[in-house]
């Protein structure tokens, strides 16, 4: 068993300013003191000489090549717009008066 007590959860709900009831409590400490124990497991197992890997299979770049296409002009660019302004996009301003 690891040492992920009710209390450690409820304080690292508190770092996280998550409120936390007594049942979210009592999940998430059997759930973390799951995740902490498997991972104890598997750096048991981890040693030097077994190489890391990110993937089992080898993998390839299955992209094709970036080729530039033709461009568009403004108009075609804005004709689909919701709302457009002196060739441009028109949005809902987001920023107060002050900034």
């Amino acid at each position: 068993m690891s040492e992920i007590t009710p209390d450690l959860v409820r304080h690292l709900g508190v770092l996280a300013r998550i409120q936390l009831s007594d049942e979210e409590v009592g999940r998430l400490t059997g759930q973390l003191d799951a995740i902490v124990d498997n991972i104890a497991k598997v750096s048991a197992v981890a040693t030097p000489d077994v190489v890391a890997t990110s993937h089992p299979i080898p993998l390839t770049n299955v992209f094709r090549q970036d080729v530039p296409g033709g461009e568009l002009t403004p108009e075609q660019v804005l004709q689909n717009a919701p709302d457009a302004a002196d060739g441009r996009f028109r949005v809902t301003a987001i920023l107060g008066e002050e900034q």
